[in-house]
């Protein structure tokens, strides 16, 4: 690491950590320069500032989209509080980080290495918004969709401003031409929350635990071991119906299902996402 860049990276753990420059100089060099294990060293030296300051919860924030030509971007960046979240500066930035994320397909590696308008990175201008507004900024995950093979489609739950809100949804379809049911499968996944596209794509540890649970309920009610297998295995299969997309009753007509709505308009459903800001954090 040359001179310069060892200044700067020192620079930047001072303005997150609050800690003086002798510590985070040996912090630096101690992690070859890698500023989260820094952040982290600070911490296990229990330094208080670097301890309080890295230990909140970054959970309000932006979802923001990019669309074009059929292709759609989205970025998470996460604020400790909703006030900051609304603030001028924070959405600016935003915003601006919105766009790039886009012209490097989501890929968060590059784009903390993306230089901004005032020709700086988007990590240092990240670390001086940290130190101006004094809370934990993060830029947390990001998605890309191309427009090979399917037609995207997106739903903004709450726009704040056009491409900007708490809950975003993007789905890839495979019929072209077909915007507008795709809107409506956007809007019934930001209301409805799946978990996967369909049994089979369902992490299996999900499946596991919520079983675990059913029959701990199940037990501490005072239900016999024969009754809870038969109760549990009815219980597990609604919570993947209610949790996999293609098997949730339809939003706009609790009669259907999603496959119904996908046999009726002749698609298949390629991909998916949703964000809400804050949501596991």
């Amino acid at each position: 690491m040359s001179s310069k860049d060892l200044l700067e990276s020192v620079k930047q753990l001072r303005e997150i950590t609050g800690v003086g420059f002798k510590d985070c100089k040996l912090a630096i060099d101690e992690t070859n320069g890698d500023l989260d294990k820094a952040i982290e060293f600070l911490r296990k030296k229990g330094i208080a500032k670097a301890s309080n300051k890295m230990s909140r919860t970054a959970s309000e924030g932006l979802c923001l989209l990019e669309e074009r030509e059929g292709e759609v971007s989205l970025i998470e960046i996460n604020s400790e509080t909703d006030f900051v979240a609304k603030n001028e500066e924070f959405i600016s930035f935003c915003k601006e980080v919105s766009e790039i994320n886009f012209k490097n397909k989501a890929d968060l590696s590059k784009v903390k290495k993306s230089i901004m308008k005032n020709n700086l990175t988007v990590e240092t201008n990240l670390i001086d918004l940290i130190a101006k507004i004094g809370e934990k900024i993060t830029i947390r995950r990001a998605n890309f969709f191309d427009n090979r093979n399917g037609e995207n489609s997106f739903y903004i739950h709450g726009a704040i401003e056009p491409k900007i809100g708490k809950i975003t949804s993007i789905i890839k379809i495979s019929k072209k031409n077909s915007i507008e049911i795709g809107k409506k499968i956007a809007m019934h996944i930001s209301a409805m929350s799946p978990i996967s596209l369909e049994e089979k794509d369902l992490d299996r540890k999900i499946i596991d635990k919520e079983m675990e649970i059913i029959k701990a309920e199940l037990l501490n009610s005072g239900k016999q071991p024969e009754m809870i297998e038969k109760i549990s295995k009815g219980k597990i299969n609604k919570f993947i119906s209610e949790n996999t997309l293609v098997n949730q009753v339809w939003i706009m007509d609790s009669k259907k299902k999603v496959s119904d709505i996908l046999k009726e308009n002749d698609i298949k459903i390629i991909d998916f996402i949703r964000y809400k800001v804050g949501e596991g954090v």
